[in-house]
């Protein structure tokens, strides 16, 4: 619950409840919202119902910009803020690896999780799947090792940083990014969208 439990001077137990709750409300919302249905992920890769593209641009812009906002007024020290190490190549091969099987199994780790509590079979064995690939990943680390760690970009890797301009240039950016996105998701819902789901 990090800052806010500081703040709050929550005990070790009134933060985990906390964050199981959160996590509660989490799930709930998801579910509400049709991600905890395989098929309805999947429709994303072939155009026909581009929901999970806009949710996760909506929470990615309104997050960057409370992000921001509080550290503009002081508020949150993002050089407090933990970040993980920027490692290139790895992270660009994981993150083709994870497109693949967020295509063919229609989950992401969060979803599936979601698909679990509401007993959807495919769920489960998604779940059993990056469990046995974490196992995999574990065992043949030390093989694998010089091409995890090749492309290390930095412990605080971030676009401001990379390219030398101001956190508020790259948020813009962003949003206009995001801007793009849901124009483009809509025309490709009015092209794709109407075939038979």
């Amino acid at each position: 619950m990090g800052p806010l439990s500081i703040a709050l001077e929550w005990s070790s137990s009134s933060e985990f409840l906390g964050a199981f709750l959160v996590g509660i409300a989490f799930g709930f919302f998801l579910e509400q919202g049709g991600f905890g249905n395989a098929r309805k992920l999947a429709l994303t890769f072939y155009f026909r119902d581009m929901t999970v593209v806009k949710v996760m641009f909506t929470a990615i812009v309104v997050a960057m910009i409370g992000s921001l906002l509080l550290s503009h007024y002081g508020y949150l020290d993002m050089d407090a803020v933990w970040l993980n190490p920027t490692y290139l190549w790895s992270g660009l091969f994981g993150a083709v690896l994870m497109g693949f099987g967020f295509a063919i199994g229609g989950y992401c780790p969060g979803t599936a999780v979601v698909g679990c509590a509401t007993l959807k079979t495919d769920a489960f064995f998604n779940i059993g799947g990056a469990l046995l690939g974490m196992l995999f990943f574990g065992e043949i680390y030390p093989l694998v090792e010089k091409f995890y760690l090749s492309g290390h970009l930095g412990d605080r890797a971030t676009l401001p940083a990379f390219f030398g301009i101001s956190p508020g240039v790259v948020g813009a950016g962003v949003i206009v990014m995001a801007l793009v996105l849901f124009i483009g998701s809509e025309a490709l819902e009015a092209k794709f969208g109407k075939k038979e789901q």
